[in-house]
């Protein structure tokens, strides 16, 4: 079960994100129903750490497994949802995962995957872009830039 639940129009998540970062530029992804970027991951279930939770979330959306460097942030955001239009009170946990996966890397700078009935867009869009792209978290926007060099990992597609 996941760590959610509604109350009228407010809503509690308990989630975790994925940063996979690459040549200075991060993964981020879409789906029908979300007309914003945003970071693979998903809510926590009842029971699951947050380390299991990204592993297994990035597992399901991307089909493959990546490691977990560290954990960056951990983030407590109140906002109102642009598509359901409910009131939020999020927590998220943040990790910097390893990206050399070569699978993952191969797949190119944007590509789809088929998750149940659900099709997931992932673009690797470059940093700099973040302050103009459709883009959520807000936070990040800056965040991102105050990241030490050595977290960008890969220099080159492989």
């Amino acid at each position: 079960m996941d760590i959610t639940y509604i109350s009228g129009d407010n809503k509690f998540n308990y989630r975790v994100c994925g940063i996979l970062l690459h040549e200075h530029k991060i993964l981020a992804m879409q789906d029908a129903c979300s007309p914003y970027y945003y970071l693979p991951g998903g809510r926590v279930k009842l029971g699951e750490t947050a380390e299991e939770a990204v592993q297994r979330e990035l597992k399901e959306e991307l089909g493959i497994s990546v490691k977990i460097q560290r954990p960056l942030w951990l983030n407590q955001a109140f906002f109102t949802e642009d598509v359901d239009h409910l009131h939020y009170h999020e927590l998220c946990v943040y990790f910097l995962m390893d990206s050399s996966e070569r699978s993952l890397l191969q797949k190119g700078e944007a590509f789809s995957v088929q998750e149940g009935e659900r099709v997931l867009k992932f673009r690797w869009l470059p940093l700099e872009s973040l302050e103009t792209e459709y883009f959520y978290p807000l936070f990040l926007k800056k965040e991102i830039f105050h990241l030490p060099d050595h977290f960008t990992i890969r220099t080159e597609w492989e």
